[in-house]
């Protein structure tokens, strides 16, 4: 098997010497043997477990601990524990594939929803029934309305009223909060449906402007799901030759 320095190790993998040794320290490769002079020495393996560790850190998702589930995967494998982190990888895999239903399920539930157009029937519900109705906290209710998710009206006395469009308007949120878009993704297609009702749902929450940031609003949901696939496949692969090296 052939050997590395630590600055060749950096050349080939394309980082810098000091983060081969920030991997080692913390465990997402195997520790390195050291020559009598202290110098660390490299294997093939290592290279293979920093592209592993490279892939399952390239995911952008935070939500229900997927971020946890691939720096898992990379400390099991740097273990050597190969056949425990190949189940792990299957795990996260499963899990990818139902967020990802979860987030496709969310827009046809808006699209049936809008679908539905207004329904006005004189419905007047205050915060605390709302919350009661829809299974949704007070806190998070205020929540949305600060972050412009949701204008409500306020009667004469100051409280809140919700109308059954403040009802269809918050289911929309539900499902779509539920699936784990962000709140800038959700207020981006709600302002865009207010003006064209027939709008590509899909498209729209999954363009951010310019001027937001996608990592950590985390607004390319369905993107992002498919890469963070396409990379646990990979990481997949990696750990089959791993295995058999």
């Amino acid at each position: 098997m052939n050997t590395y320095k630590t600055t060749e190790i950096a050349n080939i993998i394309g980082i810098h010497p000091n983060t081969v040794r920030l991997y080692e320290k913390l465990g997402l490769i195997p520790e390195a043997r050291r020559k009598e002079n202290g110098y660390r020495i490299f294997t093939d393996l290592h290279i293979e477990q920093f592209r592993l560790a490279r892939a399952a850190l390239k995911v952008e998702i935070l939500q229900n601990g997927l971020r946890k589930k691939a720096m898992n995967i990379i400390k099991v494998s740097a273990a050597g524990n190969f056949d425990k982190a190949l189940i792990l990888t299957d795990e996260y895999l499963s899990q990818l594939e139902q967020e990802k239903n979860n987030a496709e399920e969310a827009i046809k539930i808006v699209e049936e929803l809008l679908d539905g157009k207004s329904q006005s029937n004189g419905l007047l519900l205050k915060r605390r029934e709302v919350s009661e109705y829809l299974g949704i906290t007070m806190d998070t209710l205020r929540n949305w309305e600060l972050n412009g998710l949701l204008r409500v009206k306020r009667k004469s006395n100051g409280y809140r009223v919700y109308t059954s469009d403040d009802i269809r308007r918050l289911r929309i949120i539900r499902a779509l909060r539920c699936a784990n878009y962000s709140l800038a993704s959700i207020l981006r297609m709600l302002n865009a449906v207010s003006v064209d009702p027939d709008i590509d749902i899909k498209d729209v929450i999954g363009r951010p402007e310019e001027s937001e940031d996608i990592i950590t609003a985390c607004d390319k949901l369905l993107l992002s799901l498919h890469d963070a696939k396409e990379n646990a496949l990979f990481m997949k692969s990696t750990l089959e030759n791993m295995k058999e090296t």
